[in-house]
């Protein structure tokens, strides 16, 4: 997959049976590598977590571990991660992509081009990466994935990388911005669950 920022090709480490990105700026790791060799196919492929629906983790969260619910949607954040926000949206149904009625395919995109909105414009946020992996859960999520503003080094594929390996950011901002998207999708409808944390009382200048 290609990324969006310039590639610096490496010919040592292209000598070395390495990809070009090895040595690009994005990629968050340095030092030497060697290819993992590639397993041989399987047969027959595991089921995904919740292929039964009866044990599905998605159908049995509650409305209250979700940001924001409606009728058909629930948005669940991860975190705090190293990124101003992680979050997914899930059908309420157990539903997979190919699955979704035509219904769910256009509230899907109102809702993926309102998320992104929401996201930007949060402090500190310069884009808004949207992915769907299909290989974990039976159950359908896609991910929405801040990349912090002037943080050139994060641009690109490797975000999810680097949400993993940078330090959770302070919970109080992330609290405040679960809150910000919550209520700026309730507007359109549905229920914002998540609510911005207490006043610290003790923290403000203006208190006694």
């Amino acid at each position: 997959m290609a990324d969006d920022t310039p590639a610096q090709p490496d010919p040592t480490r292209s000598s070395q049976g390495l990809p070009d990105f090895v040595s690009w700026p994005t990629f968050p790791f340095e030092g030497d590598f060697t290819v993992r060799p590639l397993d041989p196919p399987v047969d027959l492929e595991p089921d995904r977590e919740g292929e039964d629906p009866s044990t599905c983790t998605a159908c049995k969260r509650t409305d209250e571990e979700y940001i924001w619910v409606d009728e058909r949607w629930r948005l669940r954040a991860l975190g705090p991660t190293g990124l101003p926000i992680v979050l997914m949206l899930e059908t309420r149904s157990h539903l997979d992509l190919g699955d979704l009625p035509n219904l769910l395919a256009t509230e899907m995109g109102v809702l993926t081009v309102r998320l992104e909105r929401a996201i930007r414009c949060l402090d500190g946020v310069a884009r808004v990466h949207v992915n769907r992996w299909g290989d974990g859960s039976a159950h359908l999520h896609l991910w929405f994935l801040a990349r912090p503003y002037g943080q050139l080094q994060l641009r690109g594929t490797f975000l999810s990388l680097w949400d993993d390996v940078l330090p959770p950011v302070p919970e109080r901002p992330w609290l405040e911005n679960l809150a910000f998207v919550a209520a700026y999708l309730a507007e359109h409808g549905g229920r914002a669950v998540a609510a911005p944390p207490p006043i610290d009382w003790g923290n403000d200048p203006g208190g006694e």
